[in-house]
């Protein structure tokens, strides 16, 4: 009885030891891939050319679906962390990309935790877009935009988003008509791509068999 105890102990400590070393293993595999895609940004249409498209927060969504929603805040803190050695606005950029994704990916991964089904992962994406959305505003209100005006005045921060809609007339204003839903349509991109993978990869994440 005492060696089945033990071997059971064995048994379960491998167990979760070979989980924990998956969890770092995708944490780790997903942030590389979050740091890649932070460099293949864009300019979008009808926003500012200071303002870029990217779906760094793609991984991390992945991450917060497929080993829990720690996993995708982790995923959003390593490719800042690892950004830092290249960045350009002394760790401001960092830190607000980190807040937002965070903000996204974890509503998102606790409602999906709660029931694991396709709609409510649908549920906690399109709510962590629009937190991550309304997040943006004070983000770069009181974080983002500061740091910008140590490079150029608040009136020629305002100025680029009155040549594309000349009614704005505050950068209060601006943030709400232009990031607010800028950056829910870029969570919602990531959305829509993870449902198209999502089902394909997670169980190479989660090391099951087809």
């Amino acid at each position: 009885m005492d060696t089945n105890r033990t071997m059971t102990g064995k048994t379960t400590m491998g167990t979760k030891g070979i989980s924990s070393i998956r969890y770092m293993t995708v944490t780790a595999m997903l942030s590389a891939v979050a740091f890649i895609l932070m460099f293949f940004d864009f300019s979008v249409p009808f926003m500012p050319p200071f303002i870029k498209m990217d779906l760094s927060e793609l991984p991390a969504l992945i991450g917060s679906f497929a080993m829990g929603p720690l996993c995708g805040v982790l995923i959003c803190l390593i490719k800042n962390v690892l950004h830092l050695f290249i960045t350009t606005t002394g760790g401001v950029g960092e830190l607000s990309n980190f807040l937002l994704g965070a903000v996204f990916v974890l509503p998102a991964g606790l409602i999906y935790r709660r029931k694991k089904s396709r709609k409510s992962a649908l549920l906690g994406s399109l709510a962590g877009a629009v937190i991550m959305g309304a997040f943006s505003v004070i983000s770069n209100y009181f974080l983002v935009y500061p740091f910008y005006y140590n490079f150029m005045s608040e009136d020629m921060v305002l100025s680029a988003y009155q040549v594309i809609l000349p009614s704005m007339e505050n950068i209060l204003q601006c943030l709400v008509c232009f990031n607010m839903p800028f950056t829910i349509v870029k969570g919602l991109f990531s959305v829509v791509i993870t449902f198209f993978v999502y089902k394909s990869i997670s169980p190479i994440l989660k090391g099951q068999s087809y």
